[in-house]
């Protein structure tokens, strides 16, 4: 049966699908991959993630009459696929070419799973082609004068303000994801050493990276004189509280983020990600090698921290404006000097095709 709640940490029952009594169904074969995978110590997250997709697999073959993993070939995960590719969401739209992507790829993982552990003989998704995926910028990136604007925001005069300011200092200079935020603890934070420990970030990876001057100030003030009102009960140790005395849910944390962003009147939209945006694409158009920028995001491929390449445009506009026979006449002595743009980098960002986050999930 479903429970309607949870508490953090608690497992949820779901409801059941498919023939849940025969032992040797699609959906108790589900069961046996999550319970496998909790003890390869995947994360929470990847787990949930690829039963609600395996999930909705299996309902698709349940009304075809599939109900056993030896019932399912190849043709029928392209039957599958080919459903994806034309359903319609209830606005009438179809599913981005991304949502397909993930809908696929635990089904796939799952499979090799399956066949290793000899529950199939052959795996009928080893040789399945996922949609092809499109590389996409950041569709807004704030410059330094946008991103002073938006930590003027919080209203200083009060406890929440301060608190709110000292987030976001953190993660406009850090570009620490909203939930590597969310599970800092107060001690993580070496204001001596100038750092930030973060503890089991994606991929269940530890990274200890630089904290800004200013950041570190902001967070002592918070830490001295709001942190103590916040604290309520019992204390675990979270750095960033609500008014209740209770660690940010991610949905919150996004939500108080988006509404300093959107009170700053930018025309432009985002979160915690804009300000993760930000930071790398400053800093790469600061001079900084883009190794450095991998290690401060904590990506595990060079290929996603290109990216940035592309949105710091200054340096390429700035060769572009100096070296163009086109340009107007005078402009490659006023043109800024910038240090040469490796166009290994560029082309690497370019060719990078892979979906760091789907072959994530498609490794078990």
């Amino acid at each position: 049966m479903a429970r309607a709640s949870r508490k953090k940490g608690q497992h949820v029952e779901l409801p059941l699908i498919g023939n849940a009594h025969d032992p040797e169904s699609l959906y108790n074969h589900m069961r046996r991959f999550s319970q496998w995978q909790h003890e390869k110590n995947y994360s929470d997250k990847t787990i949930a993630s690829r039963e609600v997709y395996l999930r909705m697999f299996i309902q698709w073959c349940d009304e075809r009459g599939i109900g056993r993993p030896q019932d399912v070939t190849k043709p029928i995960i392209e039957r599958y696929q080919r459903h994806l590719f034309v359903y319609r969401k209830k606005d009438g739209e179809p599913l981005s070419t991304r949502s397909q992507h993930v809908r696929v790829t635990p089904i796939r993982a799952w499979f090799k799973w399956l066949a290793r552990q000899n529950f199939i003989l052959y795996n009928p998704a080893s040789d399945i082609e996922l949609p092809r995926l499109e590389k996409r910028l950041p569709k807004h990136v704030l410059t330094v004068k946008e991103a002073e604007s938006v930590l003027a925001i919080p209203d200083l005069g009060t406890a929440t303000g301060l608190r709110d300011r000292a987030m976001l200092e953190v993660l406009y200079s850090t570009g620490m994801r909203r939930m590597e935020l969310i599970g800092l603890r107060v001690h993580d934070i070496d204001a001596e050493r100038g750092t930030v420990m973060i503890r089991q970030g994606k991929g269940r990876k530890d990274r200890m990276i630089p904290m800004g001057e200013r950041a570190i100030a902001w967070v002592e003030k918070y830490r001295h004189e709001v942190r103590p009102e916040l604290a309520s009960g019992a204390d675990e140790g979270v750095l960033f509280l609500t008014h209740l005395g209770e660690a940010f849910t991610p949905n919150r944390l996004t939500q108080l983020v988006r509404d300093h962003v959107d009170a700053a009147k930018l025309n432009k939209r985002g979160s915690c990600h804009l300000l993760r945006h930000t930071m790398a694409t400053l800093m790469l158009e600061n001079g900084a090698d883009i190794r450095y920028i991998q290690a401060m995001l904590g990506h595990a491929e060079l290929s996603t921290t290109q990216i940035y390449t592309q949105v710091s445009i200054r340096q390429l506009k700035a060769i572009h404006t100096a070296t163009h026979p086109g340009r107007m006449p005078g402009a490659a002595a006023k043109a800024v000097q910038v240090e040469q743009v490796s166009a290994a980098a560029l082309l690497a960002a370019l060719d990078a095709e892979e979906d760091n986050d789907a072959r994530e999930l498609d490794a078990p």
